[in-house]
């Protein structure tokens, strides 16, 4: 994802830990995880919250793991013989169809917010490894300038908040799920909190 160069503005630590977040849940859709991806996710520590219990089982997972077995689960989740088991994009889940209305909604708002897919990138720019990126760079402005609040919830209400939580619910439970079951929930918890705070800034 590229973007137009513009002032940075100080964020607050909370959102400097969700632009995090989006940005880990990218790394890990992007393509399948490398060795120092899944050293540094083997390194991370949870709580006792849903999210913080889901964090520490992807921990334990990623520590066992190896690249070439995540890489045999990435593909057989999101590439597969024709297709994966599970299409992460907007379009499909909302639709049924690749391409759609919704991709075409979002490359309006890009437009808007100065953004565009990366020359280096061929996959529509609805999938979710995509759409976590440029949640990430609202809040943190990787992109260009950080927007506020009201600005980032117009964008999850309208491309995230439709579809991403049933992707991840369907991850948490698809057959090919092992170290992305818990990045499902991690994923779906996240969604929740996500939605909750934007719902009560409208209050």
């Amino acid at each position: 994802m590229t973007g137009t160069a513009m002032p940075h503005a100080a964020i607050t630590e909370e959102d400097r830990l969700r632009a995090d977040l989006y940005g880990f849940l990218s790394a890990l859709f992007a393509a399948p995880p490398d060795r120092a991806l899944l050293d540094k996710t083997a390194a991370l520590t949870g709580d006792a919250s849903p999210l913080g219990r889901a964090i520490a089982a992807l921990a334990k997972l990623a520590a066992a793991a190896t690249p070439v077995s995540v890489k045999r689960e990435f593909t057989r989740l999101f590439i597969g013989l024709g297709r994966g088991e599970l299409l992460p994009y907007a379009s499909y889940y909302l639709t049924g169809f690749l391409n759609e209305k919704p991709l075409m909604l979002l490359r309006r708002d890009m437009a808007t917010l100065g953004l565009a897919r990366s020359e280096s990138v061929y996959e529509p720019e609805d999938n979710i490894a995509s759409l976590m990126e440029m949640m990430a760079g609202l809040i943190d402005g990787r992109f260009g300038m950080v927007r506020p609040l009201d600005r980032q919830k117009e964008f999850f209400n309208r491309h995230v908040a439709p579809w991403a939580g049933h992707f991840f619910a369907d991850l948490e439970t698809a057959k090919g799920s092992v170290l992305y079951a818990p990045v499902g929930t991690i994923g779906r918890e996240f969604m929740v909190i996500e939605k909750e705070a934007f719902r009560l800034l409208g209050e």
